[in-house]
């Protein structure tokens, strides 16, 4: 439902009280609205911004865990970013903010305490210890 078609009823109408809080709840509960600002009208002063920076792969890159916003997008393709313990592997997960604190490098990744990659097995089954031969 839109906010401005909730917008056009009246004041009283049961609908546009049911449907807007549950709308103005969602909106806060996402984190793209501030609780401060719980009123039909700031949702229309939305921007793109304020829903992109809900992304998980905004959030990845603001908390440090990535170097650019593109390395964010490959770490939660290839599986190394967890929230809470669920693995997450969609750069446009929209982040709540109650799950933004628990946002991490997954536990079986190579990047947290999981075993290490492919090419230092191999080097060190080679047996140079994992040190780089280049």
């Amino acid at each position: 439902i839109a906010a401005r078609e909730v917008l056009t009823l009246d004041d009283i109408d049961p609908r546009r009280l049911f449907e807007g809080n549950a709308f103005l709840r969602r909106l806060v509960r996402i984190g793209v609205l501030d609780e401060s600002r719980m009123k039909l009208d700031y949702v229309l002063g939305l921007k793109t911004e304020d829903f992109l920076e809900r992304r998980l792969q905004t959030q990845v890159f603001k908390l440090g865990l990535a170097k650019s916003i593109h390395h964010a997008r490959v770490l939660i393709r290839q599986k190394h970013i967890r929230v809470r313990k669920q693995v997450v592997n969609i750069p446009s997960f929209i982040v709540r903010l109650d799950a933004q604190k628990h946002i991490d490098i997954a536990i079986n990744s190579a990047y947290g305490s999981g075993r290490e990659g492919r090419v230092k097995r191999k080097r060190m089954k080679a047996g140079s210890g994992g040190a780089d031969a280049d």
